[in-house]
């Protein structure tokens, strides 16, 4: 009957547009929801075959929810270093526990990066979902597996440790007096006793034992504990070949080293006509072009090495003596750059746009922990979502495959900011005041037929 499937056609419509404000209702509270994606009803009609020709009965009307998960947010700008933006495509992989994951654990995937750190170190975001990424390895590479999931683990920050480096590279920035008089007592003093001397003199202070050298300077040597160690540079000007100079290197104190007086190596240092150092002239292996500190390691074979009872690996420091010159001006050290880190803890955590999370040492030391991953679909729209505005991947959305940020496709992770709500209230309001009227219209539509109906059941009496 007509009257019967217009009444009917109004229920339907009342049902499409509760469903409606149910979609502005949602997107109206998530204002604010960081990266939360805007769903939007659609209506589509419902043809009913005419049975009758010349009678119409109504089909009605169906809502069909569509949903914006594809479309991009605005990044704004955020206060935490871990608050990470994906700007284009892509989802963060996320788990419901931290911790060692299994096969059988749960993985969904989100865009809200309002990520901090737990009390356990893990990265969280504010549903309390836990950050993958693919973990460094011993090389510092990473294992960027685009398909399997249980590569990647959930991000902590602080299991870590402490952090050392020993010292690997030391670049001195020094002048040596152009204009000194050479000693020639001093210089056949040190010819008779030999390499050490200088060295000698700095532990004995005994003139009959050792001679002292025409200038010093000290360098910081970090070992592989994390223990600063000194090493110091002694010179005597030669007194019968201009521009070269007699030089040994020790440690300071001597017991640091298994060798006599400390004594780490000693050679000739020679110098151009123009102050520059010569590092092609003959017998300057010290100060040559491949010059380096070698120390071997505690307890080994190797001499010079470290002391014993020091126990630590030993060291291969390249020295880089290019800016040492002999100008007509006092000897002076300007400079003696090492690097290297004591022991130092986790104080920070900082991202790249490339996804490398890195964990920042108060020892100035970066280290990296993790890369992060994006997911992508063939089908962002058709991902189905889940509480704690994340999703997980449907037939309609297809497989997911996990790519580098900024390679074959994915964004780019922006740290320090967030992505906002895809929500326009405007819009939003605009289509609350729509709903409200084609509600009230399909409620007029019921009451019209309950009237017809009863126009109908009257005729009876």
């Amino acid at each position: 009957m007509s009257i019967n499937s217009a009444m009917l056609s109004g229920v339907s419509g009342l049902i499409s547009n509760s469903s409606a404000l149910a979609a502005i209702s949602d997107n109206i509270a998530n204002v604010n929801t960081t990266a939360y994606k805007r769903n939007q009803v659609n209506f589509a009609n419902v043809v009913t075959a005419q049975a009758v020709k010349g009678r119409y009965s109504a089909g009605g009307v169906q809502a069909v929810t569509r949903q914006f998960i594809s479309q991009q947010g605005l990044i704004q700008s955020a206060t935490s270093p871990t608050d990470l933006g994906i700007s284009g495509d892509g989802f963060f992989v996320v788990a419901t526990k931290g911790g060692t994951l299994t096969a059988n654990d749960e993985r969904v995937f989100t865009r809200s990066g309002s990520f901090s750190v737990d009390a356990d170190g893990y990265l969280v975001n504010d549903a309390k979902l836990y950050l993958q990424g693919w973990p460094v390895a011993d090389d510092g590479t990473f294992n960027t597996n685009p398909s399997d999931l249980n590569m990647m683990q959930s991000i902590n920050v602080k299991n870590l440790g402490a952090a050392v480096r020993a010292t690997d590279n030391i670049v001195v920035n020094a002048n040596l007096n152009k204009t000194l008089t050479a000693d020639a007592a001093k210089n056949t003093t040190y010819t008779t006793l030999g390499a050490g001397a200088m060295a000698n003199w700095a532990v004995n202070q005994d003139p009959a034992t050792g001679v002292q050298p025409d200038f010093t300077f000290e360098m910081n040597v970090i070992d592989s504990v994390g223990a600063t160690h000194k090493v110091a540079v002694a010179f005597i000007k030669d007194n019968t070949t201009p521009n070269l100079w007699k030089a040994e290197m020790y440690a300071v104190p001597a017991t640091d080293v298994n060798a006599p007086n400390g004594l780490i190596a000693s050679g000739n240092v020679a110098f151009t006509a123009d102050g520059q150092l010569d590092l092609a002239a003959a017998g300057t292996t010290l100060f040559g072009p491949t010059a380096t500190l070698n120390l071997g390691a505690s307890g080994s074979a190797a001499t010079p090495r470290w002391a014993d009872n020091l126990g630590i690996e030993g060291s291969d420091i390249a020295l880089d003596w290019s800016k040492v010159t002999q100008y007509a001006s006092p000897s002076t050290l300007n400079s003696a750059n090492s690097d290297g880190a004591n022991v130092g803890n986790v104080v920070g955590v900082e991202v790249s746009e490339d996804g490398v999370v890195s964990a920042i040492f108060d020892n100035s030391e970066v280290r990296q922990i993790a890369k992060i991953g994006l997911a992508s679909f063939a089908n962002p729209d058709g991902l189905a979502a889940v509480s704690g505005n994340a999703y997980r991947a449907t037939i309609p959305s297809g497989e997911f495959v996990i790519k580098q940020p900024g390679i074959g496709g994915a964004g780019e992770i922006a740290a320090g900011t967030l992505e906002a709500s895809t929500v326009d209230l405007s819009a939003e309001f605009t289509g609350l005041i729509t709903t409200q009227k084609a509600y009230s219209a399909s409620s007029k539509i019921i009451t019209t037929a309950d009237q017809m109906l009863e126009e109908l059941i009257n005729i009876k009496r």
